[in-house]
């Protein structure tokens, strides 16, 4: 099997909607960081010197390649990345190699077979 790793930055408020969000699309499973901090085209305001931006969570997923893009699109949509500027960011990455998911494995493999 090979894998990708969906990472989304969202606002924290966000999270628990697009992990239920992920779960759907064919994700098996989350890492989440919270209180990560980013700036896009602007700047960050500040007031004395404190963020007035709103916290964010990192989501990471390490999904089956071919289930990914259908976890990345669907994330984007419920999150509605593409309507509203600052809502979130989200993108994939190649995987060389994984350990540690052998739990995870079967219900991947049938996932993958109702794709196939």
């Amino acid at each position: 099997m090979h894998f990708k790793l969906i990472i989304a930055l969202v606002e924290d408020k966000k999270t628990d909607k697009l992990m239920k969000a992920a779960r759907e699309a064919g994700a098996t499973g989350a890492t989440v960081l919270n209180q990560v901090r980013g700036e896009g085209v602007k700047a960050n305001k500040t007031f004395f010197g404190l963020e007035l931006e709103a916290q964010r969570d990192m989501l990471m997923f390490l999904v089956e390649e071919h289930l990914s893009r259908k976890v990345l699109e669907h994330i984007a949509e419920i999150g509605k990345f593409e309507a509203h500027p600052g809502a979130g960011i989200a993108f994939q990455l190649d995987v060389e190699d994984v350990v540690g998911i052998n739990r995870q494995i079967t219900k991947l493999q049938e996932a993958v077979e109702d794709v196939l």
